[in-house]
């Protein structure tokens, strides 16, 4: 018997849903981004993404069943994102997935964002099955799970301070470059030298598989600073290249270094970085001299969507992990909790 789960997402700026068949085959995957929105304003304004979220969360939600030629009463559940992310924004979509299920009686599953962006493999990759190591780097997330059953997540590393792609950002817009930040620098880097300047690489005392952003971008802007006051030459392609190449050091060998504490051979991708070229490049050099396998899916599933929600969902709906109409956004979920 086919189950069919509606997943939606509002964690930040793009207002998605999607239908997903047993969790793995996509029958919709509608997004509607605010990136040219808040591209003005150079990061996303928590404010404006509510409200542009009520806008569109209703004909989002009636184009995805649209196009995946089923109506609410075919849909056996409805997942949704209820943290981590803007408090606003998840407001939107945790209401509007409640309205749905108390409206059809369609079971309501919680999903974490987090969770979502790794639950994308499954959908990219059907033959991919845990245990693996997964690298969750985004916006506003950069964090090392060791994913051991599809119900089963366990942290082994994450940012003390900026994520990595909050780092990507903040140099662009300090290059000039724009929002966002990441498929910027990445274009850029492509034309400079990333052994041009040689930015600090932040690695923990002891055994800790953390990471710690904030240096390395403290380091590029001290950089530039004094290259202005003594008036020479700054190569935008060079700093992009070098800054981008200092982030995929640390991304990489933090993840090979926990799959091998593990001992397993296989190792993901996923989050908005995990678009990221240079990345991706790497990631796969390091897994193939390691004999490892790596997984990453396509770019329209890095990015926030509700095709991931629905995957995730469709796991917990298997549990019956259900929640009740109490159900609130929770803007500082721990993946473990």
């Amino acid at each position: 018997m086919d189950c069919l789960i509606l997943g939606i997402e509002s964690s930040c700026d793009e207002t998605a849903a999607a239908v997903v068949k047993n969790g793995r085959e996509v029958l919709s995957n509608v997004i509607n981004t605010q990136i040219d929105l808040h591209k003005i304003y150079g990061g996303v304004v928590p404010e404006i993404a509510s409200r542009k979220h009520i806008e569109s969360i209703d004909a989002v939600i009636d184009e995805a069943l649209e196009k995946a030629g089923v109506t609410l009463s075919d849909i056996d559940a409805i997942a949704v994102t209820y943290g981590p992310g803007l408090v606003g924004a998840l407001l939107v979509g945790v209401s509007a997935a409640k309205a749905l299920s108390y409206a059809t009686g369609k079971p309501l599953v919680p999903v974490h964002h987090i969770k979502g962006h790794i639950m994308a493999n499954f959908v990219a990759h059907p033959e991919l099955e845990p245990p693996f190591v997964c690298l969750v780097a985004s916006g506003g997330h950069s964090h090392i799970v060791a994913v051991e059953a599809y119900d089963k997540l366990k942290v082994l590393g994450r940012t003390r301070d900026d994520a990595a792609g909050e780092a990507f950002d903040k140099i662009a817009r300090v290059l000039g470059l724009g929002y966002p930040g990441g498929p910027l620098i990445d274009k850029l880097a492509k034309e400079g030298n990333p052994e041009a300047v040689k930015f600090p690489r932040v690695r923990m005392d002891g055994d800790s598989l953390d990471y710690s952003f904030s240096g390395v971008k403290t380091a590029v802007i001290n950089y530039l600073h004094k290259a202005e006051q003594k008036g020479e030459e700054i190569v935008k392609a060079d700093i992009a290249a070098s800054f981008q190449d200092a982030v995929t050091d640390v991304l990489c060998e933090h993840t090979i270094e926990a799959a091998k504490r593990c001992g397993l051979k296989t190792v993901a991708l996923a989050g908005g970085v995990a678009s990221n070229s240079a990345l991706r490049e790497k990631m796969e050099n390091m897994t193939k001299k390691e004999g490892m396998q790596l997984y990453f899916p396509p770019p329209v599933l890095c990015t926030d969507n509700a095709v991931m929600i629905a995957c995730a969902g469709y796991y917990g709906y298997l549990k019956q992990d259900f929640a009740d109409l109490r159900l609130n956004a929770t803007p500082s979920l721990n993946l473990e909790s």
